[in-house]
């Protein structure tokens, strides 16, 4: 069964800084290896829609996206339709004056038959395709570190 995953970072920017990134949905594809466009519906706000483009190992998919939570310096999460995963950007002030960032995906109605048969068909199963999200957290959170931190 698929589970939360979790990676975290810890970058020298406030975070407005950090916050100025992650909220940008559509600049999502500058920094993380498995999204090729996010695509707003509008003014981001909790209710926005997204469309996006997803890669995993050779394939390349759509989903689309609704914004759950919002809350400007702090959070943002959105909820992907199809699998019903939510993922979400934690921003917390740390003693350096910088920020610690957390991003997850929470699964907490399941993930929808479709999506786990879908995985284990194409995708090696569960194992294999959170190892690859996992990493995929990890490089986006060092993309964002990078990018705020030249």
């Amino acid at each position: 069964m698929p589970k939360p995953l979790e990676a975290s970072i810890d970058i020298a920017a406030t975070p407005e800084q950090v916050w100025g990134i992650v909220s940008d949905l559509k600049r999502i594809p500058e920094f993380s290896p498995a999204t090729l466009r996010m695509q707003p519906l509008g003014r981001v706000h909790t209710g926005t829609w997204t469309v996006h483009l997803n890669r995993a190992q050779h394939y390349v998919y759509p989903t689309t996206g609704r914004v759950v939570r919002y809350e400007p310096n702090r959070a943002i999460a959105f909820r992907i339709n199809e699998n019903r995963t939510i993922w979400s950007y934690t921003l917390e002030p740390n003693a350096d004056g910088g920020t610690h960032v957390v991003q997850r995906r929470d699964i907490p109605r399941g993930v929808s038959w479709f999506s786990r048969k879908a995985t284990d068909a194409a995708l090696g199963g569960e194992q294999p395709f959170e190892a690859a999200l996992i990493a995929g957290m990890e490089e986006t959170l060092r993309n964002i570190k990078a990018a705020l931190e030249h």
